[in-house]
């Protein structure tokens, strides 16, 4: 038995869409442009899909009791439900997960 549930078909079919839009962008650019060249470009493809993202949103953090504004900034919220943290380099660094983990719960997702 699994310890996780299955994914909803929505979400999926979001995700989906995501991994398309990525792969698209990923096709077209070079590699060497800034990170916010690739996350316009990506919203771009992520709105042809009938997506709908919030850019670069602050979530705050809630300290003993004090909401900070200084908190976290998403780069890319799709659909309310799905966070896509944008990197421009060739190798993946393990803090990279945490930081997206932390996120989830910072969002409560």
């Amino acid at each position: 038995m699994s310890k996780f549930e299955p994914i909803p078909v929505e979400l999926n079919q979001i995700g989906k869409k995501i991994v398309d839009a990525a792969y698209t962008v990923h096709k077209n650019l070079d590699p060497g442009l800034l990170e916010r060249v690739y996350e316009v470009c990506f919203c771009h493809e992520l709105q042809k899909r009938g997506l709908h993202y919030q850019r670069q949103l602050t979530i705050p953090i809630v300290y003993d009791g004090i909401e900070f504004e200084e908190g976290l900034r998403l780069d890319v919220l799709v659909e309310g439900k799905v966070i896509c943290e944008l990197k421009a380099l060739e190798t993946v660094n393990p803090v990279w997960e945490a930081q997206i983990l932390s996120h989830l719960k910072l969002t409560n997702n």
